[in-house]
């Protein structure tokens, strides 16, 4: 768990490191970071009256006759940007948006995870998240020359590609971000670095920092580092996996010793995993937020396509890691459709509002599909009732529209400006005229 600081520690930390410029940081409702730069001397300022800046710029906020809104640093957050001169420092604050009377801003990602957090904390629960998010390593922005051809695990010989990942997690512990895992992904020149679980707010802002901490290593290494989860034809994309639990004051709430099925799993676990199966369709929107997530989720490449639970089966949408004895707090669900260019306050706020939906209303959980899903024809999967996540982004789009869950959830500002941000790039994808189109069409008609 990270440490928590206070404006005291901040102010005294900017005057002894000779910090010069602090970084306000939020996000636009697809999760993109915005940054604004103050200087030291308004750090106090800052801290007590918050900084105004003009939201209708920014994607999913606000029309420009309601544009002023006012951004409070949250010293919890505070970080020295290690890839910045140790001179004339900058460090960096995740923000709270609120608007000029004082009251949260509700197309603030932040405060829309806030309140489910809240919600969850009104019930005795709190969410625990810890994502793995892969990434490729390419020559530039231009194209997807690889630096490398290792596979899943590989040890490939000292290259720019090995020496990048060190050093990224090097960076990220003097953030003070905690690192379990780093490793060769499945895909030539795919990349994973897994993240130590923490509290669902504190690791929202962590993914923030992770994205950003990747690509300033390797622009500073004179290669391009990208999330996109697809950028490889025929290759495995890059995915997010979301392992999550709840905890009350007793510890891990989704573990049963007693669980008469033999999963270790308590009621209220299984019926968080019910509601994540339930709604998950209706969300892909955010999760899954671009034309180009949907040519990562197809059979045949590791991603889930089906609405499914298991302990064993990677390819059901939903996994349950074995129980270990004597590790009961490890007891988790792995969320695996989401793709790490999602927006991760939205993400984990439908994640869980999914869940406690099925805790509220004791949703009961389906048998797990331990065979190979992939393998089954669709008749087979009709007869056991398995269905399918939206294959492009329009049929999420039109679920989403659709889904109370995710009004809910979000709120009617950010639901409203999810759908008109995706109709509008739906809009500009299915009038582009392809290369793919042009190779096949034109020397044939």
């Amino acid at each position: 768990m990270a440490p928590t600081f206070d404006k005291e520690y901040v102010l005294k930390t900017v005057e002894e490191r000779g910090i010069r410029f602090i970084r306000f940081w939020f996000t636009d409702v697809l999760g993109q970071l915005k940054s604004f730069a103050i200087a030291d001397t308004e750090l106090e300022l800052a801290f007590d009256e918050g900084m105004g800046f003009d939201g209708s710029s920014i994607d999913g906020y606000t029309r420009i006759q309601e544009s002023d809104m006012i951004a409070f640093p949250d010293p919890a957050t505070f970080k020295i940007l290690p890839w910045r001169p140790e001179e004339g420092g900058v460090a960096s604050m995740f923000c709270n948006v609120v608007k000029p009377d004082g009251t949260p801003f509700d197309g603030d990602p932040r405060y829309a995870l806030r309140r489910m957090l809240d919600k969850a904390a009104g019930m005795g629960l709190t969410m625990y998240v810890g994502p793995e998010l892969e990434y490729f390593y390419f020559a530039d922005e231009e194209g997807t020359e690889v630096l490398d051809h290792g596979g899943y695990f590989d040890l490939t010989p000292l290259d720019v590609a090995s020496d990048l990942r060190r050093e990224t997690v090097l960076t990220l512990e003097k953030l003070g971000i905690a690192v379990e895992y780093s490793h060769h992904e499945v895909a030539p020149s795919q990349h994973e670095i897994d993240l130590r679980y923490a509290e669902a707010g504190e690791m929202a802002d962590i993914v923030m920092t992770y994205r950003l901490a990747v690509k300033e290593i390797a622009y500073a290494n004179g290669v391009y580092a990208t999330f996109m989860p697809k950028p490889i034809a025929g290759e495995n994309g890059s995915g997010m996996h979301v392992h999550q639990s709840l905890f009350n004051k007793d510890g891990n709430a989704f573990f049963d010793a007693n669980d008469p099925e033999g999963y270790n799993l308590s009621a209220l676990g299984k019926s968080y995993i019910a509601g994540l199966l339930k709604y998950a369709p209706e969300f892909c929107a955010v999760t899954n937020q671009f034309v180009n997530s949907y040519k990562r989720l197809v059979p045949g490449y590791e991603a889930p396509v089906y609405v499914s639970w298991a302990r064993r089966n990677r390819s059901a949408l939903v996994r349950v890691p074995m129980y270990k004895p004597g590790k009961e707090n490890a007891t988790r669900i792995e969320f695996r459709s989401p793709d790490p260019t999602c927006n991760p306050y939205l993400a984990f706020a439908l994640m869980l509002g999914a869940g406690l939906k099925g805790v509220e209303g004791k949703y009961p959980l389906p048998e797990p599909v331990e065979h190979d899903i992939f393998e089954m024809d669709a008749k087979a999967r009709a007869e056991a009732g398995i269905t399918s996540l939206p294959g492009s982004l329009w049929e999420a789009l039109e679920e989403f529209k659709q889904s109370v869950l995710a009004n809910e959830v979000l709120g009617d500002h950010i639901f409203g400006k999810v759908i008109a941000n995706k109709e509008k790039e739906w809009d500009m994808f299915r009038t582009h005229v392809t290369d793919f189109e042009i190779n096949r069409y034109l020397p044939m008609l």
